[in-house]
């Protein structure tokens, strides 16, 4: 199985990122951590990014906060999937991330979760990992299945609680 680099743009990001890294352990898929600024250190990311296939990686997720330009920096060095984390920031709550990450040119596409949307950006990178690995999307089937299941569980207890009969 190919493996997820996630790559944040600062170290106070990890607080968000650990999510992601959760949940990439909890399907068991292998994974790469590195922070690496497409301000500061930018010719390290150009390497990273053009060597990441190379190095065995299938998806890399990129998290940054304000300006945001660390998952366009990579997606412009690799051909690999692309997912962008806009972190919320103190001054303008993640929106200015957010369009710094969805708004990419024709050509240099960055998949972009929500603010501070690591869980989705794991998932995400399961999913397209999983297009080429059946046990992978069996434990994603499985997973929402699980989830499905909590719902109905939930809904048939206020059901009984609040629905006359």
């Amino acid at each position: 199985m190919r493996k997820v680099g996630i790559i944040m743009g600062s170290d106070s990001d990890l607080p968000v990122v650990e999510k992601a890294i959760q949940t990439l352990q909890d399907y068991g898929v292998p994974l790469e951590v590195h922070v690496l600024s497409a301000h500061r250190t930018p010719e390290q990311v150009r390497e990273f990014a053009l060597g990441a296939r190379a190095a065995g990686f299938g998806v890399l997720i990129a998290a940054a906060g304000k300006a945001a330009h660390l998952a366009g920096s990579i997606a412009a060095n690799t051909t690999l999937p692309v997912i962008g984390i806009p972190i919320k920031s103190s001054i303008l709550d993640g929106i200015d991330a957010l369009l710094s990450t969805v708004q990419m040119p024709s050509g240099i596409p960055v998949a972009t979760v929500a603010i501070d949307g690591a869980v989705n950006a794991a998932l995400l990178s399961v999913q397209i990992l999983a297009v080429e690995d059946a046990a992978l999307a069996e434990a994603l089937r499985q997973s929402r299945a699980a989830a499905a299941q909590k719902v109905l569980e939930k809904d048939a207890a206020l059901a009984e609680k609040y629905n006359t009969k």
